[in-house]
């Protein structure tokens, strides 16, 4: 079987493609050393299931755990039941603390995986109606469930809370609570709107120097409790400017999807850690950049990267919010899954133009492992589109 595949154009034509070589990713049998980690990890679905927003998400439970098998044997830690695993679009907390229950289990057969949690408030339907009192005992049950299972916690925004609070105080008084009773110290989560239009104005204000100053401050109360923060604001400037004012101890996440190399790479003034979704889809090539940069070898690190950065930027391109239907584009053409289907349908959310888009660019990123299987995927979805 041939390498090359005939594709479709925006213009109405196709033209032909051939790909290139996998790339040859060296990951050394150990976590990288200089910077923490963790990929935000995709659920496999199960695919005989009807989809809808209304009924709960069924998972391929082998699958979706043989994936982070995948990013552990990469070295990378797993963020578990983050919005990459469709938190909030289809995954619903009963569905959710089945995976982290599983997950955990999981990663204490494997030594040295690491894996963090994410605790929510979406048992909650968002609405001005819902009091403080309410996600503060939702965020109270997620977190007791991840420790009582052993995990830890990443503390992640809440839709209900930016739903009814009213003052930058109505955020501190919520994180206070719920971190003076955690045992261990918490990622925060910021999630921009972009990724989450429900989370405009977090921290209670949509001037984002406001929102910033208030969530520092609480970090500032509650530094013991808070081992980082992981910002999603797709804006390299205002993650440096915060990351030069957390309180020593407390770890910068990078989940900047666009500019990750620069800010793991870090300048004169510090660096940030990983916490991202697109280690999902290039696990192998990150955490071979990772180890190069281990070994001071900057100029493999940058080699490495700088050709995955289009293809997460394409992949979470406008609308941000279904950068998730490009994560399982990526896993079902690397053969670690036997579909494209999503949690509630969510394969519907990028054109088939995106993903032939995505499918040269992560070739061109050498992230296809084996180009003839990739192939034969890509044109079971050209054919299931009407394009044979």
């Amino acid at each position: 079987m041939g390498t090359s595949i005939r594709l479709p154009r925006a213009d109405g034509g196709s033209s032909e493609y051939t790909l290139r070589e996998p790339g040859m990713f060296s990951v050394p049998d150990s976590v990288p050393k200089s910077r923490v980690a963790y990929a935000a990890a995709h659920v496999v679905c199960d695919p005989l299931v009807t989809a809808s927003s209304t009924l709960p998400a069924r998972l391929d439970w082998e699958a979706t755990l043989a994936y982070r098998r995948h990013l552990w044997s990469c070295g990378l830690g797993v963020a578990e039941a983050m919005d990459t695993a469709q938190r909030g679009m289809g995954l619903d907390w009963p569905v959710a603390s089945e995976l982290i229950r599983r997950s955990l289990v999981e990663a204490r057969s494997l030594p040295g995986a690491r894996i963090a949690c994410g605790a929510g408030t979406d048992q909650l339907a968002p609405g001005a109606g819902v009091t403080l009192a309410e996600v503060e005992a939702a965020y109270e049950e997620q977190c007791g469930f991840i420790e009582e299972h052993g995990g830890r916690i990443i503390l992640m925004a809440s839709r209900a809370l930016a739903s009814c609070a009213r003052t930058p105080d109505d955020y501190a008084r919520v994180y206070g609570t719920i971190l003076r009773q955690v045992r261990q110290p918490v990622i925060l989560h910021w999630l921009g709107d972009m990724f989450d239009p429900a989370l405009r104005g977090y921290w209670g204000s949509e001037n984002l120097d406001a929102a910033m100053a208030t969530c520092l401050e609480i970090i500032r109360q509650h530094a013991e409790k808070i081992d980082g923060i992981k910002i999603s604001l797709l804006d390299r400037e205002r993650e440096r400017a915060m990351r030069r004012l957390l309180p020593a101890g407390v770890r910068m996440y990078t989940g900047d999807d666009f500019h990750y190399p620069e800010m793991l790479r870090g300048d004169e003034h510090g660096y940030s850690h990983a916490l991202l979704g697109i280690f999902d889809a290039i696990a192998p090539a990150a955490a071979a950049a990772l180890h190069a940069l281990d070994a001071g070898d900057l100029e493999r690190y940058e080699a490495i990267f700088a050709p995955t950065v289009p293809l997460s930027r394409h992949i979470f391109q406008a609308p941000t919010v279904y950068y998730k239907t490009g994560i399982v584009f990526m896993a079902y053409l690397n053969g670690h899954q036997p579909h494209f289907r999503l949690v509630g349908g969510l394969e519907s959310g990028r054109s088939l133009l995106h993903l032939v888009e995505l499918f040269m660019l992560a070739d061109q990123a050498g992230l296809l492992r084996d180009p003839e299987l990739a192939i034969v995927r890509m044109r079971q979805v050209l054919a299931v589109a009407g394009y044979a």
